[in-house]
């Protein structure tokens, strides 16, 4: 699924859309590998890989490493894999230089007042891919029947991609022990996210799909016999009844993302760039 989070006033005069979008990817890590690879062999029709972003020297990028700066100013689609942090200081600037921004961080957007922001921001538009998840499309159509009464999104992963440095001694030993499952933390979506910044973006896009992060309680479970990640979406309302169920393999490299997150990304962007016969 790709959602635009803002819109363009009428009046507000945009960059033409040129035939092939010129993406600037940031992070080079287990997601952008894997969609910077893609976009370099060519695989989505529309874009064409221009340049990467990372804090890190890159020897083995297929396409020049840029600063930010330098990135903005010959791209007009910018895909992030980098984190939420990224999102937080440079998705205003994206924005407002003109590109479109394809966010995959999507916990950072929980904070009220960045996604205000972002509302208010332009010519640029914003999108932000489900990533590990589905069922997202479904919820939102949901919306137009009226408000959920309930929605609840319990993740269960290894313990070593839930431990956290605010954790306290108590909690890091069992997690570091735990022969069982053990409930990590249970709160909304507004407030989990911004806890485990790597491992829970779900929670933040089930609440960009239901319209509301306070209604959404997330449950992160440990388990060291979870060989998937497992995501279980329950919801209701006056409508109807709704549960949806993914597990996935973990990423090899790095276990806090799942390995369909990237090709998430991938589909989200052949959507963004116009790939025929596709409804987003």
């Amino acid at each position: 699924m790709t959602t635009v989070l803002n819109s363009r006033p009428d009046t507000t005069p945009v960059r033409p859309a040129p035939t092939v979008r010129r993406v600037g990817l940031v992070g080079w890590g287990a997601i952008g590998r894997v969609v910077g690879t893609a976009l370099a062999e060519g695989r989505i029709p529309g874009a064409e890989l221009t340049c990467v972003i990372d804090n890190r020297p890159l020897v083995d990028a297929p396409a020049p490493q840029l600063s930010f700066e330098d990135a903005l100013a010959v791209c007009d689609l910018v895909v992030e894999a980098a984190g939420q942090a990224v999102v937080r200081e440079w998705a205003e600037r994206v924005l407002t230089s003109g590109a479109d921004l394809l966010i995959a961080s999507t916990g950072a957007l929980v904070d009220p007042e960045l996604t205000a922001r972002l509302r208010a921001a332009g010519p640029g538009r914003v999108y932000f891919t489900g990533g590990a998840v589905g069922g997202l499309d479904l919820l939102q159509a949901v919306r137009g029947l009226g408000p959920l009464t309930s929605v609840t999104l319990t993740t269960t992963k290894l313990p070593a991609t839930l431990h956290q440095p605010w954790m306290n001694d108590e909690l890091t030993a069992r997690l570091r022990t735990t022969t069982e499952p053990v409930e990590v933390m249970r709160g909304t979506a507004r407030d989990v996210p911004v806890k485990f910044p790597k491992s829970t973006n779900v929670a933040a896009s089930v609440a960009l799909a239901t319209g509301d992060p306070d209604l959404v309680e997330v449950v992160v479970v440990a388990d060291p016999a979870a060989t998937l990640t497992r995501h279980v979406i329950e919801a209701a309302g006056p409508h109807g009844s709704y549960r949806f169920e993914v597990a996935h393999r973990p990423d090899a490299a790095n276990p806090a993302t799942s390995q369909v997150v990237p090709h998430a990304v991938l589909r989200s962007l052949g959507a963004v760039v116009g790939r025929a016969g596709q409804i987003l």
